[in-house]
C-alpha cells in the first residue's frame, strides 16, 4: 500500500512517510506494548518508533535502524503527542480501559495460554443488558417477549391502527382520523329545570323519603332528596312533615327523626327555618291531637332534642307566654322547658326517646334487659315487663331475653323466681311478643354455656332441669326436642357399682 501520514490534531504538526524506502513506510504491524499507568497501544513495527517506546518507558531498549544508522535519542516531543492527543481521521492508536487484574497478583491471574492464567468470571453471562453499549438494560418489548408470549397484554388493540396504509385502496381516511385526530373537551350538563310543586306533592314526596330514610338509616341520602325538591321558602316545610310523620311511627324512628334533623341543620335549612316549622306544629296542635292524643308531649320531646343538639336557640322553650299559643301549644313548651330544666337535662335527652332501637349497642340493650327482669322480680307485674320489652323494640334480640332470664333464675335457687320466670314466659310465647325461634335459641345458648356455668353455680344442672320440668307443665312452649336435649352432668361410677348401673347385693353376715 501508499504510504500513509498521521495528522495531529492539535499540534499540526505532520509525520509524512518517505516514499524512498524509508521505515516508516513500511506495511504496519501491531505491537502491543503497553505502560501500566498510560492507556495507550502503539500501532507500528518502525524501529525507531520502537526506540521511542522505550525511551518512553514502554519497554526495551533503543535499537539502532535497519540501514545501521543509529536510532535518535530525542523524538520526546513526537511520542508525547501521540501519547497526549488522541488521533483524528484513521486511527493509529486507540485508548482502551486498563486492566484490572494484571500478571502482578501473585501469578493469580495471568496472560492467556502461561499455565498461571485463570478465565474470570463471567458477570454478564445471563445478563439481559445489551452487550453492544446500547440500551438502558430494560426486558425486551417490556417483559412482553419471548417463547410462547403472543405480546404486552394490550398491544392488540392498536395492531390494526398501526398497520394502516393510506395507500390501501380500502384504507378509510375518516375513520384514520376519528381514531388519531380527537380532541377531548369538557361538557358541562346543564342543570335540570327546576319544576314548580305545589305543597301536596312536596309533602307526598318527603313522606317517600322518610320512610326510606326509616329503613336504610341514611342520613346524606335523604339530606340530598330534600334539597332537590325543596326551594328557599318552603324549606320550614321539612320540619313540619318529617316531626308530622314521626308522631305515626314508634320510638327508634322519633329518634331516628331527631338525628335528621340535627344533620339537616347547616345543610338544608337554617335555625331559623326550624324553629318556624315547630311554629307551624304549635298552631296546629289541636287538628294533630285528633289523630295522636299525645302530640304536645311529643312535640316537646322534639323541641328539647333540637334544642340539646344546638339547632334551636334554648330561649325558644321559654316562650309559653306568647299570646298567639293555646293551651296545647304552652303545655308542648312547658314539656320541653322541664326537660331542659332537670339536672344534667342535656346530656339525659340522648335518650329522650328511650334505649331501644335497632341502633342501639348491644351493651345498652342487654343492659336494659337485665334491669327490666330484675324490676320484675320484685313487681311480679306482667304488663309492665311486656310493655317495656316492647319499648326495646328489638324482636330479633329477644334470645338474650330468655337467656338472661334464665341464669337470673339458676342464681336465685329460689322456687318462686322460677315460678315468676315461667309464667313470664308462658305470657310472652301467648301474646307473641317473643317467637318460638327466639324462645329456643336462648334455652339452648344456657344449655351451650353450662359447663362454664357450673362453675359458679355447682347446682346449675338440677335447678335447670327442675326448672324445664316446670315449664313443660305449665305449657307447650317448649318443644319436645328441646326437652329431649336437656344437658345432664355426669358422674363417676363406684365400685360397689356393677357394669350395669345396679349396686351390688352385698350379704355381710357371710362375710363374718
Amino acid at each position: 500500500k501508499e504510504d500513509k501520514g498521521l495528522k495531529m490534531a492539535n499540534g499540526n504538526e505532520e509525520m509524512v512517510g518517505d516514499q524512498g524506502g524509508s521505515p516508516r513506510s513500511d506495511r504496519c504491524d501491531v505491537y502491543d506494548r503497553m505502560r501500566e499507568d498510560a492507556d495507550i497501544i502503539l500501532l507500528s513495527d518502525d524501529e525507531a518508533a520502537y526506540s521511542l517506546a522505550a525511551q518512553a518507558g514502554l519497554g526495551g531498549e533503543p535499537k539502532d535502524g535497519a540501514d545501521g544508522t543509529a536510532a535518535k535519542k530525542s523524538p520526546n516531543a513526537v511520542w508525547s503527542l501521540v501519547e497526549k492527543q488522541p488521533p483524528s481521521g484513521r486511527n493509529r492508536a486507540r485508548r482502551v480501559p486498563p486492566r484490572a487484574n494484571s500478571s502482578k497478583n501473585n501469578g493469580v491471574l495471568g496472560v492467556a495460554g502461561t499455565p498461571n492464567f485463570v478465565a474470570p468470571h463471567r458477570n454478564w453471562k445471563n445478563s439481559r443488558r445489551s452487550r453492544n453499549l446500547h440500551g438502558r438494560g430494560l426486558p425486551k418489548k417490556g417483559g412482553a417477549g419471548g417463547k410462547g408470549v403472543w405480546g404486552k397484554p394490550g398491544a392488540e388493540v392498536f395492531d390494526e391502527l398501526d398497520d394502516e396504509d393510506p395507500n390501501d385502496p380500502n384504507f378509510d381516511i375518516d375513520a384514520y382520523n376519528s381514531s388519531h385526530n380527537v380532541e377531548l373537551k369538557e361538557v358541562v350538563p346543564a342543570p335540570p329545570p327546576v319544576v314548580e310543586l305545589t305543597e301536596e306533592e312536596i309533602i307526598k314526596k318527603m313522606e317517600s323519603i322518610l320512610l326510606e330514610y326509616y329503613e336504610n338509616g341514611d342520613t346524606d341520602e335523604a339530606a340530598d332528596g330534600l334539597e332537590r325538591i325543596l326551594s328557599t321558602e318552603r324549606k320550614p316545610l321539612v320540619i313540619k312533615t318529617i316531626v308530622g310523620v314521626a308522631f305515626d311511627h314508634k320510638q327508634s324512628q322519633r329518634e331516628m327523626t331527631s338525628v335528621l334533623i340535627s344533620d339537616l341543620y347547616g345543610r338544608v335549612v337554617t335555625r331559623d327555618d326550624i324553629c318556624a316549622g315547630f311554629d307551624q306544629l304549635l298552631y296546629e296542635l289541636p287538628d294533630i291531637m285528633l289523630d295522636t292524643p299525645d302530640a304536645p308531649h311529643l312535640l316537646g320531646n322534639f323541641i328539647a332534642r333540637a334544642i340539646a343538639d344546638d339547632c334551636v336557640p334554648p330561649k325558644y322553650a321559654y316562650e309559653s307566654e306568647r299570646e298567639d299559643l293555646d293551651n296545647h301549644a304552652r303545655s308542648a313548651l312547658v314539656r320541653a322547658s322541664a326537660l331542659l330544666s332537670m339536672p344534667g337535662g342535656w346530656s339525659k335527652l340522648d335518650n329522650v326517646w328511650g334505649v331501644g332501637g335497632a341502633l342501639r349497642p348491644v351493651q345498652t340493650i342487654t343492659h336494659q334487659m337485665a334491669l327490666l327482669l330484675q324490676e320484675y322480680v320484685v313487681s311480679r307485674e306482667i304488663e309492665e315487663a311486656q310493655r317495656s320489652i316492647k319499648e326495646l323494640e328489638v324482636p330479633h334480640f329477644h334470645h338474650e331475653l330468655i337467656y338472661e332470664a334464665i341464669i337470673l333464675t339458676l342464681e336465685a335457687f329460689n322456687e318462686s323466681i322460677e315460678e315468676a320466670i315461667c309464667h313470664l314466659f308462658r305470657t310472652l310465647d301467648s301474646t307473641c311478643i317473643v317467637s318460638p325461634e327466639q324462645m329456643e335459641i336462648g334455652f339452648r345458648r344456657v344449655y351451650d354455656d353450662m359447663t362454664d356455668i357450673v362453675l359458679d353455680i355447682p347446682l346449675a344442672y338440677s335447678i335447670l332441669d327442675r326448672f324445664i320440668q316446670r315449664c313443660r307443665r305449665a305449657g307447650s312452649f317448649l318443644s319436645e326436642s328441646l326437652i329431649k336435649d336437656l344437658p345432664t352432668r355426669g358422674r363417676k361410677r363406684f365400685v360397689s357399682e356393677g357394669d350395669g348401673g345396679l349396686v351390688k347385693q352385698v350379704n355381710f353376715l357371710n362375710n363374718m
